[in-house]
Formats: structure tokens, C-alpha cells, sequence
């Protein structure tokens, strides 16, 4: 069975397109390679604002299920407490990823993601789709991070892969948990349908690291460039004392995503959207960065094995209603992807 990783190997990325900028080597202008042209937005009013709350559910309330469910359908994100994860693993996640993030250039770049590789250090995999480059750094994971972080910290590497492989098994298991309750709602639960949820199966996960540094001209800058996410979710713990995150809504423009304290965010990726026949929303979401401030998040993907077929899974959706896309296999969405990024499901779409 192929892995993830190996599902990346075929869309190998020049080192242009890897290799972060030094931030720590920026003086007080915005180099042009990643000036933004002027996107026009305009912050949504305090009455949009106070209309577009992200719903916030209780993993406890015995209905989270359903409450899960119409936030999927209404929002495609949702903040989600009491979820069981330790809040000492989190600061110890958060802590090594500014320690790794603190280091000069040349010491990250001795764990530089290659250019037909999924982890290691690096700007985003999104970024040839776009003209600027990304005012970001990041180090992407799966399973042990043990050969890169050796590299960087020849004796001292244990305690950053101890705190993002424990990191990995908890939201590994919060994650299967969540996809659960939404696959409940929608009355999936045959063995057939979800026998790789939960099992000891090569299940398709990521865990990304992501530093954005403090910027000379903030509004001329894109933290990350405005994207919707791969597979099937994503848990994503931000800076608990910076905005950053912002979604695209309807009627709102792009709403600011204010981090609660305690409270991992989640969203739909398209794979999601695919299983529910477009029911979900996988939401376009954007990053913003602070001109005094680094702001750091860590984000958890997750999806079901390479190998698997996903297709749109019309029992519990409305009465009648005919698939949407095609059936394909995970790692032929991630090719897809890397290809066409946001056109990636047009490709798929039955006409």
C-alpha cells in the first residue's frame, strides 16, 4: 500500500519554491518577490461580524453529532472544546515549534524538505499557484520527524519528536472521533463504507508546523495565499493572542477567525465535500500576518489511505439527489491537487 508521502513524489517542486525567505535578514522594506498586489478587501462591519459567529460546539453534548452537522452544512468550520487533549501537550507542541523556528536559517535548512519529499522544512506546497510568495515558514510531518530533527539538533532532537509524535496519536484519535460523529449523522456506519476508520491501516496524515513572522508592511503581505484543504478535515491550533486565520463567507467578505481559548478549530477539506455530495462546505480560508508580532499554528490533516476510493455517499443526504463527482483515489486527488489546485474537484465534477 502506498503512503502519503510516496503520493507526493510524483509532483516534485523546484527549490524555489521550497526554500523560505530569511526573514530574520529583513530590514525595514518588503522585498518585491513577496509584495501582494492590493487585494481590495475591506474588514467585514461590527453587524456582519456579530452576524457570522463560527459555531462553537461541545464535544461532550451528547447531540455534537448533529450540532457537527449543521456546522459542516452552514459553515464548513466549526471551534471545538472540550476535546480532550491535553492543554500541557499543546503549549509543549507550540513550544518546540518555536524553538525549532527560532534558529538561524542556515540550521533549518539542514532539515529542508527535497523536492520530491512531503516533510521537512519548507514554505507551502501551494505556493506555485500563486505569483507572490508567502510571508511563512514551515515544517511538515509525518510519523516520526526523528531523521530531520536530528539534522538540526545532532544531540538535543528527543524532546521535539516525543511532543509531535505524541501530538500525532492524540489527534490522530480526536480526528477519527469527529469523522465518526459526522459519518453518524449522515447514516454511514456500514463496515464497508468505513472499515479503514479507526484500524491500524496506513490512514493519509499530516502534521504541519506554521511561523509567520512579524512583517514591515503587513498589508502589502499573504501570510497564506487563499486555498481549501486536501482531505477529509483539519485541526488547526493557533496563537492564542493573534488573529491571523481568516474564511471566506458569503455576504461577509473574509471574516477574521479569533482564536478561543482552549478551542481546536476544524474545517472541511474537499474530500469532505466530495463524501457529502457538496453537502459540506470545504471552506476557502486565507492567512494574514501581524507587522509586531510572530504568530505560530499547528495543523493536523486527515484523510482516509492513499489507496482508497472516495466517492459521494448519497444515503442521509436529500431524497433523490444524483453524485456529484466522480469516484477517485486518494492519491489521485493529491495529484489533482498539486496540479490544479482549486480547479482540482472541477476536474472530478459530473456535468
Amino acid at each position: 500500500m502506498s503512503t502519503l508521502s510516496e503520493a507526493y513524489k510524483d509532483q516534485p517542486l523546484h527549490l524555489k519554491h521550497i526554500i523560505p525567505l530569511d526573514f530574520a535578514s529583513v530590514g525595514s522594506l518588503m522585498p518585491d518577490s513577496h509584495v501582494w498586489p492590493g487585494s481590495g478587501d475591506f474588514p467585514p462591519s461590527e453587524e456582519e461580524y456579530n452576524r457570522s459567529s463560527v459555531p462553537v460546539i461541545d464535544l461532550r453534548d451528547p447531540n455534537a453529532s448533529e450540532h457537527i452537522r449543521r456546522a459542516c452544512e452552514a459553515w464548513g468550520v466549526f471551534q471545538l472544546i472540550n476535546h480532550g487533549i491535553s492543554p500541557i501537550l499543546i503549549e509543549e507542541v507550540e513550544h518546540e515549534a518555536e524553538r525549532f523556528f527560532a534558529l538561524p536559517a542556515q540550521q533549518k535548512l539542514k532539515a529542508l524538505r527535497s523536492p520530491g519529499g512531503a516533510t521537512g522544512y519548507g514554505v507551502a506546497r501551494i505556493t506555485p499557484f500563486f505569483s507572490k510568495h508567502m510571508w511563512h515558514e514551515g515544517f511538515t510531518i509525518m510519523g516520526s520527524p526523528l531523521d530531520h530533527a536530528r539534522e538540526v539538533w545532532p544531540h538535543d532532537h528527543q524532546r521535539f519528536c516525543n511532543a509531535m509524535e505524541r501530538y500525532q496519536k492524540e489527534m490522530k484519535t480526536l480526528a477519527e472521533r469527529i469523522i465518526r460523529l459526522i459519518f453518524r449523522s449522515l447514516s454511514i456506519n456500514s463496515e464497508e463504507e468505513i472499515s479503514w476508520l479507526g484500524s491500524s491501516c496506513n490512514v493519509s496524515t499530516a502534521l504541519q508546523l506554521n511561523s509567520y513572522p512579524s512583517c514591515p508592511d503587513p498589508n502589502q503581505a499573504m501570510g497564506l495565499g487563499p486555498h481549501t484543504d486536501t482531505f477529509l478535515l483539519t485541526i488547526l491550533h493557533q496563537s492564542q493572542t493573534i488573529n491571523g486565520l481568516q474564511i471566506s463567507r458569503d455576504g461577509v467578505g473574509w471574516l477574521p477567525i479569533s482564536p478561543l481559548p482552549g478551542a481546536l478549530f476544524v474545517n472541511m477539506g474537499d474530500l469532505f465535500h466530495l463524501i457529502s455530495n457538496a453537502r459540506f462546505s470545504n471552506v476557502l480560508h486565507r492567512v494574514v500576518v501581524n507587522g509586531t508580532r510572530q504568530r505560530f499554528s499547528v495543523a493536523y490533516f486527515y484523510g482516509p489511505p492513499t489507496e482508497f476510493v472516495v466517492s459521494p455517499l448519497c444515503k442521509g443526504l436529500n431524497s433523490g439527489q444524483v453524485p456529484l463527482y466522480r469516484s477517485v483515489a486518494v492519491k489521485d486527488y493529491v495529484s489533482l491537487k498539486a496540479k490544479h489546485m482549486e480547479n482540482a474537484l472541477s476536474v472530478i465534477r459530473i456535468d
